[in-house]
């Protein structure tokens, strides 16, 4: 009889066992479960490469993690919540605003950014000054947006409001309607405002709706925390090492530097002085290794594709060469395309090579590029006085908010080559990430049109 008591006992407590913490039992799995959207600012896939910084920041996450990560697209916005509480994922990270009314759903991770909420129209059109001005015309959102919930709460006080919630579109895509002339107007986050005037700057903001809102990631209300906790710590982490700061500047910190007139400038040329250049940068990138539209986005930066271009201090020709940097490279007529374009690739490759084997893309482009500009002496010093400083000299994100101080004597003193115009590289760095931007999105687009022309003319399967 004791030892049937003790086999039932033993019964009830096997049955009893209180399961592992989820994130033990992710771990063991080794994959995370992760909602997010195709957008810029979230998550996107061009051929084999991903981006974004809601990609970046979950990799992190699962890194630390020991796992992978499997991601989720849903079909239209207003599922992301529901598949949370649902538990359809561990988590979502998919770009969200904090709002009192989604945490009464789901609860929400330390910010990563704040945006703000911002009403879009095409230049040209007369500015809104209020969102009443919005009346006749026609004002579309996403569905389940914040911006859907900031128009109903606006419809108690301007009951004349009207709009219409699109279900199954992106930000993006709206915004893209707008530059299109389909639709009047658009709510979108800043973040995706900026990032899709690089591609159109015609559109303006007319004002800005409500507060600066934080994003963050949203995970279901439960008992089991523990996913939840190391999130939290993760977030706060990144916040303190620096790392989240050097994931917005990649992302953001250089967007809107160019201005309407350099947009369109840049648009025309890429169609009337673009073209004959296009097989002298792919051979100087194909002999390189490097991408050609980085080159040519730096041959427009220094001289807008001018071979003729002769600067006030005497460097010339597509890539503004300086005659020594010439000399250097070989190159015997700095006014000859093929030799400027050849002579400025292996002279960007010389300076890369420099850099010391621990920095990684995309830094190491960044910094190449600055030494392009100031030379790799400045930057090293540079990269000193950032370590100096507590930044990570690594980090272009840390270098380039040091590099302006070597214009000020009490730091151009204390390092071995003095005085440079610091604040240049910087700007020379951000703009060439936007004209690379620019040509990889234009190079895009004309490779889809020529596709879908190729297919409409192909003869129909008998």
């Amino acid at each position: 009889m004791r030892i049937l008591w003790i086999l039932l006992a033993s019964l009830l407590l096997s049955s009893c066992s209180i399961p592992k913490p989820l994130i033990e039992r992710i771990k063991e799995e080794g994959q995370l479960v992760v909602i997010t959207r195709n957008n810029p600012t979230t998550y996107i896939k061009e051929g084999d490469t991903i981006q974004g910084l809601e990609y970046e920041l979950v990799e992190g996450f699962a890194a630390e993690l020991g796992v992978t990560v499997k991601y989720v697209i849903l079909d239209s916005f207003d599922e992301i919540l529901p598949a949370i509480v649902r538990g359809d994922a561990h988590f979502a990270a998919a770009g969200l605003t904090v709002t009192s009314s989604r945490e009464l759903a789901v609860r929400f991770t330390p910010e990563y950014q704040t945006v703000t909420a911002q009403l879009v129209y095409k230049g040209g059109n007369p500015r809104p000054k209020a969102i009443t001005d919005t009346v006749d015309g026609v004002l579309e959102v996403v569905a389940g947006s914040s911006h859907e919930e900031q128009l109903e709460q606006l419809l108690l006080e301007y009951p004349e409001l009207s709009w219409t919630a699109q279900r199954g579109v992106e930000s993006t895509e709206l915004l893209n309607l707008v530059y299109e002339g389909l639709i009047d107007y658009t709510i979108a986050n800043s973040n995706e405002v900026a990032l899709a005037r690089r591609f159109h700057p015609e559109l303006r903001v007319a004002f800005e709706l409500g507060d600066e809102m934080p994003l963050a990631w949203a995970f279901p209300h439960a008992e089991d925390n523990s996913l939840y906790k190391a999130a939290k710590a993760y977030i706060r982490r990144i916040k303190e090492d620096g790392s989240l700061e050097q994931l917005l500047e990649r992302y953001y910190g250089y967007v809107e530097k160019l201005g309407f007139v350099d947009n369109r400038t840049f648009a025309r040329h890429m169609v009337q002085r673009l073209p004959p250049l296009i097989p002298l940068f792919k051979q100087a990138a194909e002999e390189n290794d490097m991408d050609w539209q980085l080159l040519a986005a730096i041959g427009y930066q220094e001289s807008h594709w001018n071979p003729e271009a002769v600067s006030p201090t005497g460097v010339k020709g597509i890539m503004m060469l300086t005659n020594a940097t010439a000399k250097q490279m070989g190159v015997e007529d700095r006014t000859d395309t093929a030799q400027s374009i050849s002579g400025g690739a292996r002279y960007l490759r010389r300076i890369e090579k420099k850099l010391p084997e621990r920095i990684q893309e995309p830094d190491r482009t960044w910094m190449a590029l600055a030494g392009y500009n100031v030379g790799f002496g400045h930057l090293e010093d540079a990269r000193i006085l950032t370590q100096r400083g507590g930044g990570d000299p690594d980090k272009w994100a840390d270098v380039k908010q040091y590099l302006p101080l070597l214009a000020q004597k009490k730091y151009y003193k204390t390092v071995k080559h003095g005085y440079a115009r610091g604040k240049e590289p910087v700007h020379y760095v951000d703009n060439i990430r936007s004209y690379y931007d620019l040509l990889v999105w234009h190079n895009r687009k004309q490779k889809k049109k020529t596709t879908h022309a190729v297919i409409e003319t192909l003869p129909a399967a008998l």
